[in-house]
């Protein structure tokens, strides 16, 4: 059996537009990426603002807060597609609502007569955040925010939509909701075992009666408190009471 050892590269991705739809010729006029490797933040991003060309709705700007007069003098799509593309370019890209930012980043490929270039799914492979919390969390509201708040998310600094903070925010909300307890059952239930659906038994391993005693350090207050914090984070992601809780629960 050969073993894989290539580590996925994944870039979250955000962008801020002068409005909707792309079909009204709106343009971008912001791009946040960062990259993650092995689950973690490498440190390496992509981050400009854009002249669109074009003014920006008022409604857009209410969201994202960046007005005609702030791009005037910043650069054109067409000159940083080049260096955009090479940063992108055969990673995974994490987007909440992908189908909003491809769409975007196709058609200013598109402007620029780069047909090779304008459909971000044939050098990139693309999964939307906000297709996975609808299937985990159906019925429920999925925004950046509401998912900040479920998974334990800090983002008290998004006072406004921004692309490269929007990003990095959505980086830790991928990672909290790939990474954590998915189902917290008890111990037992769903692992592999004898083709039974059973658990196979462990040999228990006594323990000699005559070895010293163990220390018993009890908890400060304060680490009760944060040990209960990071309990209603847990039970906030799993959609249900942590295991801890359930075998305090439990009768003796």
């Amino acid at each position: 059996m050969t073993t894989d050892n290539t580590v996925r590269r994944y870039v979250v991705l955000d962008t801020e537009t002068t409005g909707m739809p792309v079909t009204d010729g709106h343009r971008i006029i912001e791009i946040g990426c960062v990259e993650l490797m092995g689950r973690r933040l490498t440190g390496r991003h992509f981050h400009v603002y854009l002249n669109p060309d074009r003014e920006i709705d008022e409604g857009a700007i209410a969201v994202h807060g960046i007005t005609n007069e702030y791009v005037a003098d910043k650069p054109r799509f067409k000159e940083v597609a080049d260096e955009f593309y090479e940063f992108i370019k055969g990673a995974q890209l994490i987007i909440h609502n992908a189908a909003f930012d491809v769409g975007f980043i196709n058609n200013e490929f598109a402007l620029l007569g780069q047909s090779e270039r304008a459909d971000v799914s044939d050098y990139c492979s693309v999964l939307d955040t906000l297709m996975m919390a609808r299937e985990r969390h159906p019925g429920q509201r999925n925004s950046l925010d509401a998912l900040c708040k479920r998974y334990g998310v800090d983002n008290s600094n998004r006072e406004l939509h921004g692309a490269l903070l929007d990003s990095e925010i959505l980086a830790d909300v991928y990672l909290a909701m790939t990474g954590g307890q998915t189902n917290l059952s008890l111990a037992g239930e769903g692992s592999d075992g004898d083709g039974s659906g059973r658990q196979q038994a462990t040999p228990i391993r006594r323990l000699d009666a005559s070895r010293p005693r163990t220390r018993v350090i009890r908890a400060s207050e304060d680490e009760l408190a944060a040990h209960m914090a990071r309990l209603a984070v847990i039970e906030k992601s799993a959609g249900g009471p942590s295991l801890w809780a359930q075998l305090e629960k439990a009768p003796e």
